[in-house]
């Protein structure tokens, strides 16, 4: 791999400057932070182009950002980390470009394209999703001098930025959720339950370690709540297959389950489809999917967002201040915000009290220290 390579394989690149109109709406939250600062829409992304930055030369920073597979408008994952360079576009005049690669392979030649580029230069790349992790160890590697972030992945490179989250910890109060909602009778929005099956289910992405590690903590906290409850897992193996997702949620519906937790990225837009056609309930994730996906609203009961857009954010902030912390890694739990479950928009108002109290109880346990989440899944489990 050259300085000269050729220009990306990226699917579509969408260039942001300085000065132009926000697009879309302001109806979203970062990362499912209600902060109060201006914000994206998860409906709406920034204006196509087809060359680079417009009017890098006078921002603050320039920013690439390389999303994980499934790209933008996946109401989910990338669309939260997009919503944490549109906040730093707007507090601190940063232009940013966004590239989607198709496929693994992409991966590799998007960030080394990036990395090469002088018109304009960049003074962070950051990698959404752990997918990115080894072609990120080979390019940084290649590219010394230049800045990273990385997003759910480490990389043992000085010049590497790395965040990740314990998203066990926020499965955890999804599952403890899914767990006490199932053992009652539970009939509101476009779903409801049934109290003598007592079972939930997940539907997983890609079957890796990170995703595991959702399912670890989310089985931790169904086995928190008072009765037994039983849980159905599969994984879907991608992030962009709503199909998939809807299947495999639709099997857990018919055999007795009232909730599906899923961690699979644009795939979970199935697992919402079949809880409508099925009147059931469903659990988003990384972002808060009720408000990204309004159309499932009456069956989205909670979500567990995983603050994306606030390591974006930080990473870009700390890019401009000269503060950037290469060679570490930053992890945001339920102590740090960095995770936690957020209810619904359309049913939160009618969870029952105790069933919050009893979520927000065990939320403190982990908080102080007194009650561990596993990260592994159980070998009865796997």
């Amino acid at each position: 791999m050259t300085e000269t390579r050729t220009k990306t394989l990226s699917r579509r690149r969408v260039a942001v400057g300085l000065g132009g109109a926000l697009a879309g709406a302001t109806a979203g939250c970062l990362g499912g932070d209600n902060s109060g600062t201006a914000s994206i829409d998860a409906n709406e992304t920034a204006t196509e182009e087809t060359d680079d930055v417009s009017d890098a030369a006078d921002a603050s920073a320039t920013v690439g950002m390389i999303y994980a597979l499934g790209g933008l408008d996946d109401r989910s994952f990338n669309d939260a980390a997009n919503r944490g360079i549109q906040r730093a576009r707007l507090d601190y005049d940063v232009a940013f470009s966004n590239e989607e690669p198709a496929s693994m392979p992409d991966f590799e030649t998007t960030q080394a394209t990036l990395s090469a580029s002088e018109s304009p230069d960049y003074d962070l790349i950051c990698c959404i999703g752990f997918l990115q992790g080894d072609a990120l160890s080979t390019v940084a590697g290649e590219y010394p001098d230049q800045q990273y972030a990385i997003v759910d992945s480490v990389v043992d490179r000085d010049n590497v930025a790395n965040y990740v989250f314990r998203e066990h910890e926020g499965s955890f109060q999804a599952g403890h959720f899914a767990g006490l909602v199932t053992s009652r009778d539970l009939s509101v929005g476009a779903g409801s339950t049934r109290p003598d099956e007592r079972a939930v289910g997940f539907v997983g992405g890609v079957d890796s370690g990170l995703i595991r590690r959702f399912e670890a903590g989310y089985r931790a906290g169904v086995d928190h709540a008072p009765t037994d409850v039983s849980v159905r897992s599969t994984y879907v193996g991608a992030f962009d297959d709503p199909e998939a997702g809807y299947a495999a949620a639709a099997e857990m519906y018919e055999g007795g389950a009232d909730v599906v937790y899923h961690a699979a990225g644009g795939s979970g837009l199935g697992v919402f489809q079949a809880a409508q056609e099925y009147g059931r309930y469903a659990i988003g994730v990384d972002s808060d999917q009720s408000r990204s996906n309004p159309r499932y609203a009456d069956v989205i009961l909670a979500s567990m967002v995983k603050r994306v857009g606030t390591a974006v954010y930080d990473a870009t902030e700390r890019t401009i201040d000269d503060s950037l912390e290469t060679g570490s890694t930053t992890a945001l739990g339920l102590a740090e915000d960095g995770v936690a479950l957020v209810y619904g928009t359309s049913l939160g108002p009618v969870i029952p009290d105790d069933v919050r109290a009893a979520v927000a109880e065990s939320g403190e346990r982990i908080t102080s220290g007194d009650l561990t989440v596993p990260s592994e899944l159980e070998e009865s489990d796997q």
